[in-house]
């Protein structure tokens, strides 16, 4: 019995650490049981010899031992990607007006160019995400994003409703790789005590996607049109696509593939085999999509700490799309234009990297003490730090903006309110994805597919009530309501970090 580490011996940790422990904002890459990873590094086959990554660190197939300059390429890149798809939600939400009147459509009816762009970001994971584990990273980037740039065009040219609304779902669909499988690009190159910061950085691009829209396309309706706005889009996506087209795969069991492909290339040794390669002869790709959207909504039913974070999600990223529909209500009582409401989302841009800040220089310190007084792994329960001070700042935040939206009451006091719920929110996200790959490791990319869902869901129903809910209740009312729904949820984290451990030996799912 033969192994391959005669000839580059061993394997980096990296090689047989599950990829879907991937703390992603749309993850849902099949589970631990749907793809096997390369075994161990004893491990090797009568009838070949088994690739492995060599513990060389020099290793150039290893992304573990990528130079951090590479390594925060691929970050930049993944990152900006995502950021772009995100915009491109909310750049519609400046437009209404135009489309109102070019497409010959009511308000109600508008806003669903927001609402189903979302639905496509949410919807697209279950079955764009199993392709990386197939495929690698690297593929699906590229054929999802040239897919996204080249449904943007029917989009920024539409003359008629049905055009417009399908092609805002098929780029939202297309896009949404980007959300499934770009935290995936982290973790294959980090290791999780060291991916924090890292994936901070990248949880926080898909949030700023959103703010930057309104700001940009603000501009360009006040002095172009909405169809511009689109344009911009494709633009940016083309250039981005470029960027993608010069980055790595990081997917370890695909690098150790074409590892051993130029092994028996070179050797002329047909006996050399990654065991991805086997293990993916003996799946079905139709079967593992089957299986992982089906396991997302058997979580939800079974798993009620994981319901409960997911609708806590849900729930905050609608208000943050309904903010789309609120901030022009409000900011039209101070005489705001087009591009100065874009503007008035900068306080959340603003809060969502102070998020990314304290993250670094607060929570990942943390975290890392935590570890290593645990034997180097902290309980699952550590993850939840940053959630315990996101549920305090948010209501806050919330309160602050509904009490300074009068109109006698200066235009910069709700600016500087959004400002802590845009702390709270990254905190919150960032918290809750990591606590769900680490507490439920063995399907975490089903739960993180799960919370996708459930946020998507909100997300995209959130804005068609807005206007009612601010004409009923007023915006400060509004604003109210969901500042007091945040503070209902303040407990959550809390309850779940001192009784985390007793509800995971409860759990079938999660690690105990």
């Amino acid at each position: 019995m033969t192994t391959e580490n005669q000839l580059e011996k061993g394997q980096h940790q990296q090689g047989t650490e599950s990829p879907i422990s991937t703390p992603s904002l749309h993850d849902n890459t099949p589970d631990q049981d749907d793809i096997s990873e390369p075994k161990s590094e004893k491990h090797a086959k009568d009838d070949g010899i088994l690739v492995e990554f060599s513990k060389d660190s020099h290793d150039p197939s290893n992304p573990a031992t990528f130079s951090n300059l590479k390594k925060w390429w691929i970050i930049a890149v993944i990152s900006t990607t995502s950021t772009m798809v995100t915009c491109a939600s909310s750049v519609v939400s400046t437009g209404y007006q135009g489309i109102e009147m070019d497409l010959h459509v009511s308000h109600e009816v508008a806003i669903l160019g927001l609402s189903l762009f979302v639905l496509g970001l949410g919807s697209g994971p279950i079955f764009l995400a199993p392709f990386s584990e197939f495929y690698g990273r690297r593929p699906v980037y590229l054929l999802s994003l040239t897919a996204f740039f080249l449904l943007g065009f029917p989009v920024a040219f539409a003359n008629n409703p049905a055009v417009f609304f399908i092609f805002r779902y098929l780029t939202g669909f297309a896009g949404s790789a980007f959300l499934s499988v770009a935290g995936g690009s982290i973790t294959d190159m980090y290791s999780p005590k060291y991916s924090f910061f890292p994936m901070a950085v990248y949880t926080s691009s898909p949030f700023m996607g959103p703010v930057l829209g309104p700001v940009y396309s603000g501009f360009v309706v006040q002095f172009a049109d909405w169809r511009w706005s689109f344009r911009v889009i494709i633009i940016w996506s083309f250039v981005q696509l470029i960027l993608v087209a010069f980055t790595p795969e990081t997917f370890p069991p695909q690098l150790l593939i074409q590892k051993a492909r130029r092994i028996r290339k070179e050797t002329g040794n047909n006996s050399y085999y990654a065991q991805h390669e086997r293990d993916l002869a003996a799946k079905s790709l139709v079967k593992t999509i089957a299986v992982s959207g089906s396991r997302v909504f058997l979580l939800l039913a079974l798993e009620p700490m994981l319901l409960l974070l997911c609708l806590w999600c849900a729930i905050l990223l609608g208000i943050l799309y309904l903010f789309f529909e609120l901030f022009p209500i409000v900011f039209a009582k101070h005489n705001f234009n087009d591009y100065q409401n874009g503007l008035s989302f900068l306080g959340l841009g603003i809060g969502v990297m102070s998020g990314v800040v304290l993250m670094k220089f607060w929570f990942a310190k943390r975290y890392t003490r935590l570890s290593e007084k645990n034997g180097g792994k902290a309980p699952p329960e550590a993850r939840l730090d940053p959630a315990k001070l996101g549920a305090i700042l948010c209501p806050i935040g919330l309160f602050i903006f509904a009490f300074t939206s009068y109109r006698n009451v200066h235009w910069i006091a709700p600016i500087i309110g959004s400002i802590p719920f845009g702390v709270g929110f990254l905190l919150i996200f960032t918290s809750v994805f990591t606590f769900t790959t680490d507490n439920w490791r063995p399907v975490a990319a089903s739960g993180m597919g799960a919370n996708s869902v459930a946020r998507s869901i909100f997300a995209a129903a959130f804005p068609l009530f807005a206007t009612q809910m601010a004409s009923r209740l007023t915006t400060t009312g509004a604003a109210a309501l969901l500042a007091g729904l945040n503070v209902v949820i303040i407990p959550l984290p809390f309850v779940f970090a001192r009784y985390g451990p007793q509800l995971r030996a409860k759990s079938k799912y999660a690690m105990k």
